[in-house]
């Protein structure tokens, strides 16, 4: 066409080029939204908001300037990329519309250009788009592309093996550490701070001061950049059969919202105690989508009575802990002036596994995250937190009583 445009991004040692081809012409970056708030479409079509592409790729090491790919040209708006599980890497093309695979080839080494795999993305209406889920008509760019129903085009995603079973001899409580976010999903972002980060490191501090009392074996969802799924850190507590889950976060207030500071520690409830639980909960369970793809659905309620009591029973030991953990929580580091909440959180939803999500503050609050950036304000507060797990367990054992 004339008016077709080509725009190209290399990403990492010239691993990877996009080439975005606009049928309109247009070089305007826009979200979707703004593009087309309600947008019209027959009956049963999905929505999608924002518009993606989404590459999955061997584990690549990118070493990029902190500002690639905040801005883009034409079909694409922002490029986003980073480790989605153990040898792994994923790059994330945000559109500003609708647009297909127009083609998807490699291109050999040439004129002092490594190899480049190129990804042709062609404009097209709503109706075109939601045509193309299907992808009948395009069997050149499978198995290696397929097209998700919720809708966004991606390759096939990994997903992370199980971890390892302990051996049959270790007979200890399992606890699971759950550092959230991770790889392309950066959490929460304040003050050149990124959540996956800061939870990480506290995550990997209280694995470090639970190991060493011996106790317990700690597993962690993830110890280094890595992006897993909600439905995976969850599959990964209840393979390992663990005693207690906890996962790890850090809030933050959108702009324009107040300020807000301290500790909270949340459970598992299937109507939100108050507004801004049910805002952080929908935040944090839209993190799969941050990766590109929905990776799960809700899982189907459960008739049977026995399944019924088991998580009644769980539920209750969570809310145990939860006080517990406040308990101790409260002596060392500042607290929420609410600091007990309850949301429909995925990654507590393990029916068999006790679990809490502690937000240890406000990034958006820059005492917190002073705080949370802290060495001191770390070993208290991870302190505080393995006192609470002793307590817990210890209480556990006393209630059950000898076994015969």
């Amino acid at each position: 066409m004339a008016n077709r445009a080509n725009n190209w991004f290399l990403l990492g040692s010239a691993l990877l080029c996009a080439a975005a081809l606009l049928c309109s012409g247009s070089a305007g970056v826009g979200a979707a939204e703004e593009q087309s708030p309600n947008p019209t479409a027959a009956p049963g079509f999905p929505i999608a908001s924002p518009y993606r592409v989404v590459v999955d790729i061997p584990q690549v090491d990118f070493r990029l300037p902190a500002e690639a790919g905040a801005t883009g040209r034409g079909l694409i708006q922002a490029i986003r990329y980073g480790l989605v599980m153990p040898g792994g890497s994923r790059i994330v093309f945000d559109l500003t519309g609708p647009a297909r695979i127009a083609k998807s080839y490699v291109l050999d080494a040439a004129n002092g250009q490594p190899p480049r795999l190129v990804l042709e993305l062609e404009q097209v209406d709503r109706t075109g788009f939601v045509q193309s889920l299907a992808a009948e008509s395009r069997p050149e760019l499978r198995p290696a592309l397929s097209v998700a129903a919720d809708p966004v085009v991606a390759m096939k995603t990994a997903v992370p093996e199980p971890a390892a079973a302990a051996p049959a001899a270790d007979s200890r409580p399992v606890v699971v550490i759950d550092p959230g976010h991770g790889g392309v999903d950066n959490g929460t972002q304040a003050g050149g701070e990124n959540e996956k980060d800061l939870v990480l490191g506290f995550g990997l501090a209280l694995r470090d001061r639970i190991e060493k009392a011996g106790k317990y074996r700690v597993v962690m969802t993830r110890e280094d950049d890595t992006f897993i799924p909600l439905a995976d850190r969850v599959t990964i507590a209840r393979n390992q059969s663990a005693a207690l889950f906890v996962s790890i976060h850090a809030d933050a207030l959108p702009p324009g919202e107040g300020d807000a500071q301290g500790a909270t520690i949340y459970t598992l409830s299937d109507k939100a105690s108050d507004a801004e639980a049910e805002r952080l909960a929908e935040t944090e369970n839209r993190a799969d989508a941050i990766g590109g793809v929905k990776l799960t659905e809700e899982p189907a309620e459960v008739a049977d009575i026995l399944i019924d009591l088991v998580r009644r029973e769980t539920r209750t030991f969570s809310n145990r802990f939860a006080r517990q953990l406040m308990s101790e929580m409260k002596t060392s580091v500042r607290m929420h002036k609410h600091p007990l909440k309850s949301a429909g959180f995925k990654v507590l939803k393990g029916p068999d596994v006790p679990s809490v999500l502690v937000e240890l503050g406000y990034a958006s609050n820059k005492d917190d995250l002073e705080h949370m950036k802290s060495d001191s304000w770390r070993a208290r507060t991870v302190g505080s937190m393995a006192q609470a797990i002793d307590v817990f367990f210890a209480k556990r054992v006393a209630k059950a009583g000898p076994t015969n």
